[in-house]
């Protein structure tokens, strides 16, 4: 049996993002949320979109599901599309999300290259993964070839120095302050040549 590949931190997340089902939307409060918008009763809201003011309310309510023509005509009269109906709107508004990371209190994942913890682990659904990462690597024989993924990636050096590797650059070397940003589907690999292990700041994104 061939080995299968050692799961990095990139994969990782992903696939506990894909199993994450998605809250379905609730048309009841959308519609509401965009009644309230526009600042109409529901007697308005009803003459705009051409349905029975008693219709228009079991709808909000969750008490009747719309045919086809009544959603129809409920985006017609709201000014939208009918995607745009059923597609919350991105909010402008703060999260108000925040995470604390103590030090040496985040997520651990172990490779033989790397010794990674995850930043703000708790937070899901992030739009940008950061970890630190204690770099173990001495030489890039250490790798089974270029590491590649989706995204882009900031490196940051905090102690030691680092010797980083892109598919289409010369090497460079990298000390504390240092940083390379620069697009993970580029391979990439990247080897302590401190005596001690060098540890840098990632922060990869994840759209």
């Amino acid at each position: 049996m061939p080995e299968l590949p050692e799961p990095t931190i990139l994969s990782i997340e992903r696939d506990k993002r894909e199993r994450e089902t998605p809250a379905q939307l609730d048309l009841g409060a959308r519609l509401r949320a965009l009644r309230k918008d526009r600042g109409w009763t529901l007697a308005q809201a009803a003459e705009a979109v051409g349905l029975a003011r008693s219709t228009l309310s079991k709808i909000e309510n969750g008490q009747m599901s719309p045919t086809f023509e009544a959603v129809r005509k409920l985006a017609s009269g709201m000014g939208i599309s009918v995607p745009q109906l059923f597609t919350p709107p991105k909010s402008g508004k703060m999260l108000a999300r925040r995470s604390i990371t103590r030090a040496g209190a985040g997520r651990a994942h172990i490779t033989a290259t790397y010794e990674h913890e995850i930043i703000a682990a708790d937070i899901t659904h992030k739009r940008m993964l950061p970890y630190r990462a204690t770099v173990r690597a001495r030489a890039f024989e250490d790798f089974d070839g270029w590491v590649r993924h989706d995204g882009e990636e900031l490196l940051y050096v905090l102690s030691g120095e680092v010797e980083f590797f892109s598919e289409f650059y010369e090497p460079v070397r990298l000390g504390v302050g240092d940083s390379a940003y620069y697009d993970a589907t580029m391979g990439h690999n990247m080897i302590s040549t401190s005596a001690e292990d060098a540890l840098v700041l990632w922060v990869t994104s994840q759209d």
